[in-house]
């Protein structure tokens, strides 16, 4: 097994094990304004999965193809860690007040 299959099945179980994460956590978060937050964290970690799992076949795409697959996935990335930090930002508003 190559060295980039490997590593792309770790990447996609833990992918996968965020991805379980936070759908447990969801189950304890109730709803309004973080729970929304959660959902689109959500919904983020469900395309890395997919993206993640994807990686082994990204070899056999074209050059065009691959590049901007690979600027939407870190786009998503970007917008991901957004996401996490207004989140992290409100639960420590909503503790502080």
């Amino acid at each position: 097994m190559s060295t980039l299959i490997i590593i792309s099945i770790i990447s996609a179980l833990t992918m996968l094990y965020a991805l379980w994460s936070v759908i447990s956590l969801r189950k304890n978060v109730p709803g309004g304004l973080i729970g929304n937050k959660l959902n689109g964290l959500m919904a983020l970690v469900v395309l890395f999965s997919i993206s993640y799992i994807m990686v082994p076949f990204l070899g056999q795409l074209s050059q065009e193809t691959l590049t901007i697959t690979m600027n939407i996935i870190l786009l998503f990335g970007a917008v991901y860690v957004v996401a996490t930090i207004s989140l992290i930002k409100r639960i420590i508003q909503t503790l502080t007040d």
